[in-house]
């Protein structure tokens, strides 16, 4: 069974193995020994932060864990409020129309504008199983349990949640899109400027990204084919987050041009669906699964397992494995969803 839990200092080593899999694109997982390990630090810190009346971007980062084999099996993550200490850009897709009545014609071209748009939002981020363990309800309970976090926490989030989707890149970790503005604006390739942004330092793109709005239609056939487009592996990332109720409003990456995805936290489907139900021990024939956590903060723990739901009582079911991975006792309380 895997369980998600609040990230620990002991999982360095793993965090570090998540980060070298994710492979080129993967911004939030740099590998990079001090950026890591700060984050694993400053996640601690967040899950134990008791005021929360302003947010002042903390980040919660979790890990998923065999139950037998205790071995970390991936990450994911919510950051409260993004832009604050390191400006969140983003290129925003919009139309600029020209006209000319005497000649009869009317050109509509889209333009790219370079923004902080997102600032403030809370962001959904760091979504990583390893190969070994993709399949069955794996990525839906690292997708998933998110939300059921920010439901029983809700003071600790902004009402507009977002999510960065990586771009189209090849297996070398070259992005058409970034090809031609390494020609036209920078001097570096994308890995290092994918590796830079992940560290935080992101004054170059201050310094060298173009101000003025950017026309679409000049740049190279292969960056203009990709704007918008998520690389393959993150498809299934993508599908989820759709029938979660999130959608594109035309804001991009400013490297790669993947897209990012927005929702009204109280319009996501997951927070709209889930419950509340007290907690039995006990044996149940029950096949009907359910992402389940603890309603704690600093001890979250989320789970997906079969059990037993009476609606009439609000009370359910669950096996002592899953009791015991959730650090649940009897008659305490659990936030549900039906998968």
């Amino acid at each position: 069974m895997l369980v998600v839990r609040p990230i620990k200092q002991s999982d360095y080593d793993a965090l570090n193995v998540c980060a070298e899999e994710s492979g080129y694109g993967f911004t939030s997982l740099p590998v990079n020994e001090e950026l890591l390990k700060n984050r694993i630090n400053h996640s601690i810190e967040s899950f134990a932060k008791k005021d929360v009346q302003e947010r002042e971007g903390e980040g919660y980062l979790m890990v998923a864990f065999d139950s037998e084999t205790c071995e970390v099996a991936g990450t994911t993550g919510i950051e409260s409020s993004v832009g604050w200490d390191i400006p969140a850009y983003n290129y925003h897709i919009g139309n600029v129309v020209h006209v000319s009545h005497e000649l009869g014609i009317k050109n509509t071209v889209k333009t790219l504008t370079l923004g902080n748009n997102y600032t403030g939002c809370t962001e959904i981020c760091t979504l990583f199983l390893r190969p070994n363990f993709r399949g069955g309800l794996n990525g839906k309970l690292m997708s998933k349990c998110r939300f059921l976090f920010m439901k029983e926490h809700e003071e600790r989030f902004s009402r507009l949640v977002i999510a960065e989707m990586r771009g189209v890149s090849n297996a070398e970790g070259k992005s058409p899109f970034w090809q031609w503005l390494q020609e036209n604006f920078f001097s570096i390739d994308f890995t290092q400027a994918d590796y830079l942004m992940g560290i935080g330092k992101k004054g170059f793109v201050a310094d060298l990204m173009p101000k003025l709005p950017i026309y679409v239609n000049l740049l190279s056939k292969e960056a203009q084919a990709v704007i918008g487009q998520v690389h393959q592996k993150t498809v299934p990332a993508l599908k989820l987050l759709e029938k979660e109720g999130f959608t594109c409003r035309g804001y991009v990456d400013i490297f790669d041009a993947g897209p990012t995805v927005e929702c009204d936290i109280r319009n996501i489907s997951s927070i709209r669906n889930s419950f509340r139900a007290r907690v039995e021990i006990g044996e149940h024939a029950s096949t009907e699964n359910y992402l389940i956590a603890n309603t704690s903060c600093e001890d979250f723990r989320a789970v997906a397992q079969p059990a037993s739901y009476n609606k009439e009582t609000q009370t359910v079911v669950v096996s002592k494995d899953a009791a015991d991975a959730l650090q649940v006792n009897a008659g305490e309380f659990v936030r549900m969803l039906s998968i």
